[in-house]
């Protein structure tokens, strides 16, 4: 017998061939279709980089998206593919109704899609507004292709009357100050034009940079890409190595799966405890773990938080903006300053170590954005993890952006039902409210219709706001953006609309908040829980398409809300 060679397997337009019980007819037909656009068979035999678009006119964020595309096209074509763009859900978050968090599986579940059964060979996911950076890792996990990250960048600060402006945390600052009745309604309407004035995602060290933050930790993009400005000369070149690194990884694959070791997850929370970064993150990351059969523990978050200080000083945490950090040295500096917390042997696309990567402290840095270790911003990290009976499972509270007096409190609750209660009752001169209170939002988390919305920053009732009242205790099942600030608990879970003590709260209740401890307590009876259960009954299921998809499928918080159905089995 004569030994059988394996077939090469097929590459660029070659793979994934449509299913008609015929290949050689359907690759006919896909190279026929593809020369009516004007190819030649030399650019048609090139290996393929597919490059997911999602730019969009709904998304003020990714409007350079088109520019970065033409610039990864002359990257992949200058290393010898063919670059082929195709577009995506894109998801930005004032666009969208009930909320973006809503759309991040579906947004995951189309690039999935795309990149696994379009010809590809390697891919270059353009992404940066908050959900969609945690939604092309979590499809290029799942999907196997080998996947380049490129984010647009953050937008710059606007300088006016004296001050520096930039989405969303000085948008929230003023409008805090406009319902406290500090700031005229002219005024807040000149804002609105100067909050946000270029390309790019929030200023700040908001959802989108510390995601853009990750990825470059995690090693699926250089570590400078992660905050350089969107507009800058600098992101374009990016753009362009970005598409000649997916050409590498068709030489060389490396699989999206293979960066994500438990070492590297571990680097990914250390970064993001020493940035100030989002809470949005510990949901994102756990998504991103889930899909690699990875779990982000909260209690581990929470060990490594007590070792972890916090270096970087910007909004919201602090007072700097993402420009600053690019100039202050940026992420190179920064896991320079934290290189003994980390797992410096995890590698990169290119197979490049951590070590290497933060190189040999010879870099510049400006102590004023990145603080050496023995002057930090906070000593410890800027998220702590609470339990108790309000939160059986866990719950976020972001320490860094928080009023410490508020850090051990016992209070009476005042309890809304959802966002529709909260709008008609939170401004009520008639609402039975003191500044001690606790203020409780529920049926707001990922199985609710609200879908998991950035509504954790209840706004002060206009009646304290107006006495001085500044920040108060908030408790919720749902997220707040990356740029908010107060002393907020986010994510409890389970949620309420899933039965969890949350929906059996009412106003009146006590609860105790002790970050000491980490405890969420509510002080009710076990009688007198068992009673409200008893009474209590869950929505209705939606009816049909998308919402009935997450009704049925959605994960709780601390499992990343990502679909059950999509995660590896065992998860």
């Amino acid at each position: 017998m004569t030994g059988k060679t394996d077939a090469p397997k097929p590459h660029g337009l070659g793979r994934n061939a449509s299913n008609y019980g015929d290949r050689d007819f359907a690759l006919y037909l896909r190279r026929s279709f593809a020369k009516s656009m004007g190819y030649s068979q030399a650019m048609l035999d090139k290996p393929v980089v597919g490059i997911a678009d999602t730019g969009s006119d709904y998304n003020n964020c990714h409007r350079t998206a088109p520019e970065l595309i033409e610039a990864v096209k002359r990257g992949v074509l200058a290393a010898g593919g063919l670059p082929l763009a195709f577009p995506t859900i894109s998801i930005c978050e004032p666009s969208l109704s009930p909320c973006s968090m809503h759309y991040r599986n579906l947004m995951a579940l189309d690039t999935e899609a795309m990149l696994a059964n379009q010809p590809m060979d390697a891919a270059v996911l353009v992404g940066g507004c908050d959900k969609t950076v945690p939604a092309q890792l979590m499809a290029a996990i799942s999907s196997g292709t080998p996947s380049v990250m490129l984010v647009v960048g953050p937008m710059l600060a606007q300088s006016f009357a004296g001050e520096r402006l930039s989405a969303c945390t000085d948008c929230r600052r003023y409008w805090a100050r406009y319902r406290a009745g500090e700031v005229s309604g002219e005024r807040i309407k000149t804002l609105e034009g100067k909050l946000a004035t270029t390309a790019g995602t929030c200023g700040v060290m908001g959802t989108a940079s510390t995601m853009a933050c990750i990825a470059s930790t995690l090693g699926f993009m250089p570590l400078d890409a992660a905050s350089a400005p969107a507009v800058h000369a600098d992101r374009l070149r990016m753009a362009e190595e970005a598409g000649a690194q997916a050409v590498r990884l068709i030489n060389k694959p490396v699989t999206p799966l293979s960066l994500m070791t438990q070492g590297n997850l571990d680097n990914a929370v250390r970064v993001l405890l020493s940035i100030g970064g989002s809470t949005n993150a510990v949901v994102h990351l756990a998504a991103i773990a889930g899909r690699a059969g990875l779990k982000l523990d909260l209690k581990r978050l929470d060990e490594l938080s007590e070792t972890t200080p916090v270096l970087v000083d910007l909004k919201p945490t602090g007072e700097g903006y993402m420009e600053d950090f690019h100039a202050a040295g940026g992420m190179q500096a920064l896991l320079w300053e934290i290189r003994d917390l980390l797992d410096l042997d995890t590698l990169d696309l290119d197979g490049v170590t951590l070590r290497d990567r933060i190189g040999d402290g010879s870099h510049f840095v400006d102590r004023k954005i990145i603080r050496a270790r023995e002057k930090p911003v906070s000593p410890v990290g800027g998220l702590v993890t609470l339990y108790g009976s309000l939160a059986p499972d866990g719950a976020i509270l972001k320490r860094s952006a928080a009023t410490e007096s508020l850090f051990e409190t016992e209070a009476r609750c005042l309890v809304f039902d959802g966002l529709e209660d909260l709008a008609n009752r939170v401004d009520d001169p008639e609402l039975d409210v003191l500044a001690t209170d606790i203020l409780v939002l529920k049926n707001a988390g990922p199985r609710s219709p609200a879908g998991m919305p950035e509504a954790g920053y209840l706004p002060i009732p206009k009646k304290l706001a107006r006495q001085g009242v500044k920040d108060m205790v908030r408790i919720s099942d749902c997220r707040m953006s990356g740029t908010a600030f107060g002393t907020i608990v986010l994510h409890v879970a389970p949620e309420a609309s899933v039965g969890g003590p949350l929906a059996l709260a009412e106003t009146g209740d006590r609860i105790r908040l002790s970050v000491k401890d980490r405890r969420i307590e509510l002080l009710v009876a076990e009688d007198e829980m068992a009673r409200r259960r008893a009474l209590w009954s869950p929505a209705p299921a939606p009816a049909r398409g998308w919402d009935r998809l997450v009704h049925e499928q959605v994960t709780q918080a601390p499992q990343g809300a990502d679909l059950a159905f999509m995660l590896p089995p065992g998860r």
